[in-house]
């Protein structure tokens, strides 16, 4: 079976329910076994034991969120070692822009045994219920894309 891992980093709890809509429409796909993990919980093992990755982060004063970039910065060597490159996909949760947090893990990303198989989506203030849709079709679209094998 493939396996998809969600892991998110959330203060305000708005990249907790991006996390969530993502995690529950990724069910969906009954080939795919999807699991969510805090970032502060989550290691290499989960990494690399997982098919596809999709990072849910907020933006804090123009950067990532301390808690992505800490689980970002304590798995990189680790995964990098192990040559395995992984599909994965960024949502930013933002207060008015996202660009900063965008740019930030995708340059991360661009050292990291990763690719981005989808374009970033930024989710600017409240969240909403089109936030909830957007991160829903996200999350079943990544895992129907793991399970037919595209990414």
């Amino acid at each position: 079976m493939t396996s998809l891992l969600i892991v998110y980093h959330s203060q305000s709890g708005t990249s907790a329910k991006l996390a969530r809509a993502c995690w529950r429409s990724a069910c969906r796909v009954e080939a795919v076994a999807t699991r969510v993990c805090r970032a502060w919980d989550a290691g290499t093992a989960d990494i690399l034991t997982a098919d596809g990755l999709i990072l849910v982060a907020a933006e804090n004063s123009a950067s990532v969120s301390g808690g992505m970039k800490d689980f970002l910065d304590r798995t990189f060597y680790p995964v990098a070692a192990s040559g395995r490159v992984l599909p994965c996909a960024l949502l930013v949760s933002a207060g008015n822009d996202g660009r900063g947090a965008r740019q930030q893990v995708e340059r991360i990303l661009s050292g990291y045994p990763m690719r981005l198989a989808m374009a970033t989506s930024i989710f600017r203030g409240e969240f909403t219920a089109l936030h909830r849709q957007q991160a829903a079709e996200l999350g079943e679209g990544f895992a129907t894309g793991l399970e037919m094998g595209i990414f």
